[in-house]
């Protein structure tokens, strides 16, 4: 699969899915609202935000808009090869605005779309990855600049463990556990994918499901509850995060739960 790029207006209802590719939206002109696994934010005109591939996401355009729509197969041109640094943008959803220069290269981008060259099929899908790939590497440059060897920081992982323990149903985000460890996200992110090999999302999303796995198997609450108190925007987004790491919905892991238990013997 090619990268592709779009212009279209979201529809004025709420709607969810995930998609094994990543994404990035654009807003440009009037406004949208995004979740995604929990983190909530507005996309205005020239504001954004990065949708990792399978992450369960919720979007509503409010009124007119129209959209910038990057689809982005993993394993495509502009995320492998000499731009696979450029994967790092997608460790964790974020929102981001759009500085002056990047305002000029997206009105570029907007209006080469539209020229008769770019619609015709043997020119579309090269040419999306270049556009695509000169806008993630550009975006890269802001959201994850490079940082020395000799800044790396020694994390201290206990703490930041008792901290999203203490705070799960809070909806963390990667920002919160960078402020904990009083550095920016940029820095955390890298010095936390250095020091674990994963992603500070990616650690934070296995403590969650971690949590689910504990509530399921030793409480009776509902789903929609045990996505409460473990940061999950409802059941749906919990499902969702659940069957892609387990391969399988929760509540078969209640069922089997309860079917270990009707086996034991009786208690004298």
């Amino acid at each position: 699969m090619p990268s592709a790029i779009r212009l279209i207006p979201l529809d004025n209802t709420t709607k969810h899915h995930d998609h094994d590719f990543h994404q990035i939206v654009i807003g440009l002109n009037g406004h949208a609202e995004f979740e995604i696994e929990g983190l909530g934010g507005s996309i205005a005109s020239l504001s954004g935000c990065i949708v990792p591939a399978n992450h369960v996401h919720y979007y509503e355009g409010i009124g007119e808009n129209r959209q910038l729509i990057l689809d982005l197969p993993v394993d495509g041109p502009s995320l492998t090869g000499p731009h696979h640094e450029l994967s790092r943008l997608f460790d964790a959803p974020r929102f981001f605005a759009l500085d002056e220069p990047l305002r000029l290269y997206l009105n570029f981008l907007t209006q080469e779309l539209c020229q008769p060259h770019h619609q015709a099929p043997s020119q579309r899908h090269g040419q999306g990855d270049l556009l695509a790939a000169t806008f993630l590497g550009c975006l890269h440059a802001r959201l994850h600049p490079d940082l020395p060897a000799n800044n790396a920081k020694r994390l201290n992982l206990r703490a930041l463990d008792r901290f999203i323990q203490c705070h799960l149903s809070d909806r963390l985000t990667v920002a919160d556990l960078a402020r904990q460890a009083c550095l920016s996200e940029a820095h955390f992110s890298e010095c936390f994918r250095t020091q674990t090999g994963i992603s500070p999302y990616q650690y934070l999303l296995r403590q969650r499901l971690g949590a689910v796995r504990h509530l399921l198997t030793s409480t009776r609450l509902p789903l929609s509850e045990i996505a409460a108190h473990t940061g999950f925007a409802n059941q749906s987004a919990l499902s969702h995060a659940f069957r892609r790491a387990y391969g399988h919905p929760p509540s078969q892991l209640r069922r089997t739960d309860t079917q270990n238990t009707a086996l034991l013997p009786a208690t004298p």
